[in-house]
């Protein structure tokens, strides 16, 4: 069923000049200093070529649920979301989202000093200032009511969401939302579907927390479930007036 995308109009911006990439799954919403539409439509195209290509050769790429191991002449791209799986204990294409938005992101640095995109709820961000971002957990009674407050010292950040309620993406769990900060989008996405796989009922938030805390390179976690929020690092939530 298709997910109304409102979410994406609740990173607060009036400076920033807003488009869409769309190529086949990747479905990119940016924000620039300019209009950087033709760069990033290559730049998609350049990363997903070198994933579909990669995966026809190696199909467990794609269908594993687990790490796996892969050869060290493979793609910056494929080595990255390899790593990010092992490190939480996920399958490599958990991370593709935060894949594409990080590799497309960093490029993107060299024509706008600021920098969002967000690929199906996981978002790479390189910002100047301050940023609040709405949290969108479905059904949750705290859609809307909160938000992440990032600072722009903090940043390139990778804040990535995994849910069992929202959205098409595999999850094993029922998390409204399980969300991972990380400098790495790659892991924060990697690290958001470990976590958010645990979570089946409000005792669960805990193990999402303890996980969180034993992977390497998350900073911080929020986790939601149905009116109730587990929050572990460096992270900071705000009212919003959404």
């Amino acid at each position: 069923m298709y997910e109304p995308r409102t979410y994406r109009h609740w990173v607060k911006d009036n400076e920033l000049v807003s488009f869409k990439v769309v190529v086949k799954e990747t479905d990119l919403y940016i924000r620039a200093t300019t209009n950087l539409e033709p760069k990033a439509l290559k730049l998609v195209m350049k990363y997903r070529d070198m994933l579909e290509q990669y995966i026809e050769r190696h199909p467990s790429f794609f269908t594993s649920l687990k790490p796996i191991s892969i050869k060290d002449d493979a793609p910056a791209i494929v080595i990255r979301m390899a790593e990010s799986a092992k490190t939480a204990g996920v399958g490599p294409m958990a991370a593709v989202a935060g894949a594409i938005a990080e590799f497309v992101g960093t490029e993107l640095l060299a024509f706008s000093p600021e920098v969002i995109i967000e690929n199906g709820g996981d978002i790479y961000l390189k910002s100047l200032k301050k940023r609040l971002i709405g949290i969108y957990a479905g059904k949750s009674p705290l859609t809307g009511k909160i938000a992440l407050e990032i600072e722009g010292e903090e940043t390139p950040m990778g804040i990535c969401t995994s849910s069992g309620t929202v959205g098409h993406s595999l999850s094993f769990g029922k998390a409204d939302a399980a969300i991972v900060l990380s400098k790495s989008a790659t892991l924060a996405d990697a690290a958001a579907t470990a976590i958010g796989n645990l979570i089946t009922q409000l005792s669960d938030i805990p193990l999402g927390i303890e996980l969180a805390q034993k992977i390497e390179g998350v900073t911080g976690v929020i986790i939601i479930k149905d009116d109730k929020m587990g929050l572990w690092g460096e992270v900071k939530v705000c009212p919003t007036s959404i």
